[in-house]
């Protein structure tokens, strides 16, 4: 009897020595990424099921802050941070710019494109006045100009068909100087007013003047696009008419917000400017250890994630994002009348101008 115990005996701590051994061999290790990411992305690093996969299947937790696009790339770089992620290709080139040594490794995560959000009294004017159009369920802003013109001009709701609205036509935006999506409405309507890409410094100044008064008829301006959005919904419409911001935001607050959706979707409409620009979502690997969390975030199960339930579009490519397994009508399966951005070292220039002007 003792020596079948003292088998057993022996037989566990081998089995437990195995065990140990395959553990530390097969274990991810555990690696803790520090970072700043745009605000409108803060959603989906908080989604449970995004947490442990990066945990689970890639050993990642991340600790991060939220900031500003355009800041966190043009600020001097923290010792302690491992990656940037902010919303565009623009913030991209202008932290090369100014951080080049610093630069590890970049890719693109998502994409979304620009989009303007109103409500169902403004947006019914708009199509009387054959600036809106709508194609099956999406509405498209198919002549810009024309909106930008009534801005520029001064036109008060009342003189388009408005009376409830009090003041002058306006879209609202975040500062660009600041804020990515700002930053983005800011090159997408230079290259409206000048009609083609906007990649010259005699292109720029033709437009310049505009675009600076533009954005200085709004006054004060939210630094953060996840923000102004909450902004619009709360206040409404006498508030906030029109604002630019991102397409997944409308898509993220349906499903985190089921509750209030079902009052509010018939009346909130996501309009998509002809043309507009594509948000993208490049990853800035500042140090060796956060190159995993390029890898980890294009994971499919992650990438599905991010359409599914907060409206990104994927980086990757030949992958479809379906629409119809969204809450959200209106929203196309393929955006194609995009035109690019203007060039880093414009959009700087743009930037800088409006700073000076506040």
């Amino acid at each position: 009897m003792k020596g079948r115990l003292v088998g057993l005996g022996i037989l566990i701590i081998a089995a437990a020595i195995i065990f140990a051994v395959w553990f530390q061999h097969n274990a991810k290790p555990e690696i803790k990424l520090k970072g700043i990411v745009g605000s409108e992305k803060s959603a989906f690093l908080d989604n449970d099921k995004v947490k442990k996969i990066l945990h689970d299947k890639y050993g990642i937790t991340l600790e991060y802050s939220r900031g500003g696009s355009i800041e966190m790339v043009s600020d001097s770089i923290k010792p302690d941070i491992d990656f940037l992620w902010p919303s565009s290709q623009v913030a991209l080139e202008i932290f090369k710019l100014k951080h080049a040594s610093h630069l590890v490794k970049s890719e693109l995560i998502f994409n979304s494109p620009i989009v303007l959000y109103s409500w169902d009294i403004v947006v019914n004017a708009l199509v009387k006045k054959g600036i809106v159009k709508k194609e099956n369920s999406t509405f498209y802003v198919v002549d810009m100009p024309k909106l930008l013109q009534l801005e520029n001009e001064g036109k008060k709701w009342s003189e388009i068909g408005l009376p409830e609205l009090y003041g002058k036509v306006s879209i609202s935006t975040t500062d660009p100087t600041k804020s990515n999506s700002g930053n983005m409405y800011a090159g997408l309507i230079a290259n409206i007013l000048f009609g083609d890409v906007v990649n010259s410094d005699e292109a720029l100044q033709k437009v310049l003047p505009t675009i600076k008064e533009t954005f200085a008829k709004q006054g004060f301006m939210q630094s953060s696009s996840g923000f102004l959005f909450e902004q619009f919904l709360k206040t409404g419409v006498g508030q906030y008419p029109i604002i630019a911001g991102y397409e997944n935001q409308i898509v993220e607050f349906s499903l985190l917000h089921k509750d209030l959706w079902p009052t509010v979707k018939g009346k909130i409409k996501i309009l998509y400017p002809v043309p507009t620009v594509w948000s993208e979502h490049p990853l800035l690997a500042l140090k060796k250890q956060s190159t995993i969390l390029i890898e980890a975030l294009k994971d499919p199960e992650i990438q599905k994630i991010a359409w599914e339930q907060h409206g990104f579009r994927t980086g990757l490519m030949g992958v479809q994002n379906d629409p119809k397994i969204l809450e959200v009508n209106g929203i196309p399966e393929n955006i194609t009348k995009i035109v690019p951005m203007p060039k880093a070292e414009v959009m700087e220039k743009i930037i800088n101008s409006i700073q000076n002007n506040k």
